[in-house]
């Protein structure tokens, strides 16, 4: 490895996502990297983005000077809202996920176990402040689940582990993963390589990733 700046950035790692949301699904965002998923809607394709505040039809953020502070998603960031968008109580918007309306959802997370479990809520420290929002309830009642991350902590800590250490989220939901280093999916034999972003390596990901790592 060279001492160039590898793998891709946030943006990147939202656009290489949008490339697997299919023609017509219905899709939630979560907090953070996965709300730039929005973005990158492929040529050809219509995908209707679902906020559990009560849009479906949610768009990107808007312009300067064309902000509505009461159009938001459900992490409180201005968004907009497509042609033909439906607004609607809080309640039927959950009512929407959990009885499996939603296609896909997109997760931020901590850790991601080798068999998908899932942890994003809280580190479980006593002085840690939980944020559960409606990721339990999106893992339980959205068909698939992605996630977007970066492959490491901050301090160098892999998020793809054998076991999750934090409280879960989620038993055995996850199905693909998107870091910075490459997409991963979750097989009956662990994390399987699918793709690796420019600049890395196949020791390279092994080296941050805190199991066994199967090849493409």
């Amino acid at each position: 490895m060279n001492d160039q700046i590898i793998g891709w950035s946030r943006d990147q790692m939202a656009e290489r996502a949008a490339q697997d949301i299919p023609d017509g699904a219905y899709v939630n965002l979560g907090i953070g990297i996965p709300e730039k998923v929005v973005r990158y809607v492929p040529a050809g394709r219509e995908v209707i983005y679902h906020t559990e505040n009560g849009l479906l039809g949610m768009g990107d953020t808007p312009e300067a000077g064309q902000e509505d502070p009461e159009l938001i998603n459900a992490g409180k960031r201005l968004v907009t809202a497509i042609p033909g968008a439906a607004y609607f109580h809080h309640a039927d918007s959950f009512a929407m996920i959990r009885g499996q309306h939603i296609d896909i959802c997109v997760l931020g997370a901590m850790q991601v176990s080798q068999n998908g479990d899932l942890a994003n809520w809280s580190t479980g420290d006593p002085d840690a402040i939980p944020a559960v929002g409606g990721a339990m309830d999106l893992v339980a009642g959205v068909k698939t689940i992605y996630v977007i991350t970066q492959h490491c902590t901050r301090s160098g800590d892999a998020k793809l582990v054998a076991n999750c250490s934090f409280p879960l989220t989620g038993q055995a939901v996850v199905s693909r993963i998107y870091t910075d280093l490459g997409v991963i999916d979750v097989t009956d034999d662990g994390f399987k390589l699918v793709e690796l972003a420019p600049g890395v390596d196949f020791d390279y990901i092994q080296a941050r990733t805190g199991c066994p790592l199967l090849a493409a």
